[in-house]
């Protein structure tokens, strides 16, 4: 029989796994929640205690359950056209200033992808508008869960998830039946997707020159020192007057004085000083 409980002391230990592996913090008060979905864990791995799976993920090396550990800790709330002001900032904006200053490729980087839905709503919106359909173009994606980059990969998805469609985009870009809408193979092979941890410094020097990065309601999951750390190697990535997209609930107010403040509409985006 798997132990209900998590001792303080185990919780503890796979916390600071977690945050050393991760960046990603997991308060006191959220024990149950980890308690909660790890239980699934234990059962899936024949495991009888908590210590056992903390022995597996720390001294046994087992680099699958480390995934499924990252998928685990990680929420994966996302939909097509989310925080939409943020991308009519992007199109109306950004971009044209960024062409007006020269630009002749733009890189952009979706830094906490999910299951695709930002990636693929910012290819749509590429090709739709004149300035930036002939334009070449990169969109490079990255997650730390890999079994969301598998299913972003795929294209497919539910009501849910295209609920804030514009009609006209479901219509052109999407095949429907029964509830499954699939994402056509044009808008698909606008986006590369790859397993990408934030904090990981190692990993983070693959990625250079970006124009746009947007890493969205991924900051809160941090305490200050991964804040810190993820937004200083994201600054490296960037290409100087690049421009970096947050969540409209975050701020980097304490965490870095490397970005300027940019306001328009009243939508708030990041400059690389």
């Amino acid at each position: 029989m798997v132990t209900k409980q998590i001792s303080d002391e185990t919780f503890r230990q796979i916390r600071d796994f977690i945050y050393e592996k991760s960046g990603i913090f997991v308060p006191d008060n959220k024990k149950y929640l980890l308690e909660n979905r790890l239980h699934r864990r234990l059962a899936e791995k024949n495991l009888k205690s908590y210590e056992d799976y903390l022995y597996l993920i720390k001294y046994a090396g087992d680099r699958e359950e480390m995934r499924k550990l990252f998928d685990v800790v990680t929420t994966n709330e996302t939909f097509f056209f989310r925080e939409p002001q943020q991308f009519e900032v992007l199109t109306k904006n950004i971009i044209p200033g960024l062409i007006g200053k020269g630009a002749r490729r733009l890189r952009i980087w979706s830094a906490a992808c999910s299951t695709g839905e930002e990636p693929y709503t910012i290819a749509m919106l590429l090709k739709e508008h004149r300035e930036t359909s002939l334009l070449p173009s990169e969109i490079i994606s990255t997650d730390l869960s890999a079994s969301v980059i598998e299913a972003a990969k795929k294209g497919i998805y539910t009501n849910y998830a295209v609920r804030n469609m514009p009609p006209q985009y479901l219509k052109k870009y999407f095949d429907s039946s029964n509830g499954v809408y699939r994402l056509n193979d044009t808008i698909k092979a606008m986006v590369r997707f790859s397993q990408l941890n934030l904090v990981d410094e190692k990993s983070m020097k693959s990625m250079r020159n970006f124009d746009i990065v947007f890493c969205r309601n991924v900051l809160i999951y941090f305490d200050d020192r991964a804040k810190k750390k993820a937004v200083s190697l994201i600054y490296d990535a960037m290409k100087p007057g690049g421009y970096l997209f947050i969540g409209t609930s975050e701020s980097l107010h304490n965490v870095t004085r490397a970005f300027r403040p940019a306001v328009f509409n009243k939508t708030v985006v990041y400059e690389r000083a």
